[in-house]
């Protein structure tokens, strides 16, 4: 039997689509995005700081760059945001005449940004996994994807696990030279679709489920361990932070809530945590 724990209101809002949890361990500061306002969110747990960045523009996810301050993957590109706050395109894609936007990305730990397109209107497989190499070229990681989400790696990262939400599977895939084969099943989400994806140091993979108000770690057979419930029904994702990464840190949506669930769901859009006993792995950094 899985063990069930439960998530405490850290950030109290009213986010829309809250993604791409992130502790940036340079400065101690969780940053995440709300992807249609465009809008990067930081907030410092130690005194509860908080400043939020307009991009202008749809953000899908926010990652760390070695040179300092932020990689953007934009509504149809990456774009950097350095420490002064001035935001410079450094990669465009192709985004069907505005029909596609980004929607989550991570950094591999050869300092390489995966991130993955979808449509505004979820049309079947018009998405892609894009890789954004150090040099600024893009490259295709995998295509054919509805709703481009969850990426993380196994902790000696020769395996991929990655979510396309409609399909309800995360796959495993053999990870080699910024390329996903491979793939075999490693888990089927019921009650909800897989959203964002963490592996902890153990190899634990932690998986979102959207719709379902849960996030469930699978040991590296596809075991279910544990389950975190969390009071919100739009959890879409969650990242370890905190100084010795043992703090789970969870965002949350109100899109595709009703009025009536948006009014039993009073803390739905906010930032939860939870201290599951193990830890996360400092995020990588893109090195371009």
């Amino acid at each position: 039997m899985p063990r069930t724990l439960h998530a405490e209101l850290a950030v109290a809002d009213r986010l829309h689509l809250a993604e791409s949890p992130l502790w940036d361990d340079r400065v101690q500061l969780f940053r995440w995005v709300d992807i249609i306002a465009g809008h990067v969110h930081s907030w410092d747990p130690a005194t509860g700081e908080r400043t939020r960045f307009e991009a202008g523009l749809p953000v899908g996810a926010v990652a760390l760059r070695a040179a300092g301050g932020l990689v953007l993957a934009v509504a149809d590109g990456f774009a950097v945001l350095d420490e002064d706050g001035a935001l410079t395109r450094i990669a465009d894609l192709d985004s069907a005449g505005g029909t596609l936007r980004m929607n989550d990305a991570v950094c591999d730990a050869e300092g390489r940004l995966l991130a993955g397109t979808m449509a505004y209107d979820h049309t079947p497989g018009a998405g892609t996994l894009h890789r954004l190499d150090a040099d600024g070229t893009v490259h295709t990681a995998l295509d054919g994807v509805t709703i481009s989400n969850g990426l993380d790696w196994s902790p000696d990262g020769a395996t991929a696990y990655y979510a396309d939400s409609p399909t309800r599977l995360v796959h495993a895939y053999r990870y080699e030279a910024g390329r996903l084969h491979d793939p075999r099943l490693f888990a089927e989400i019921e009650g909800g679709v897989p959203d964002g994806i963490t592996v902890d140091t153990e190899g634990g993979v932690w998986v979102a489920v959207a719709f379902g108000g849960e996030i469930r770690r699978y040991l590296p057979d596809g075991t279910l361990d544990t389950v975190v419930r969390v009071p919100a029904t739009m959890t879409t994702s969650c990242a370890f932070g905190g100084p010795a990464l043992d703090t789970l840190y969870i965002t949350t949506a109100t899109e595709n809530l009703t009025p009536a669930e948006l009014a039993e769901q009073p803390l739905a859009g906010g930032i939860f945590t939870c201290t599951p006993g193990v830890t996360g792995r400092p995020a990588h950094r893109f090195r371009g």
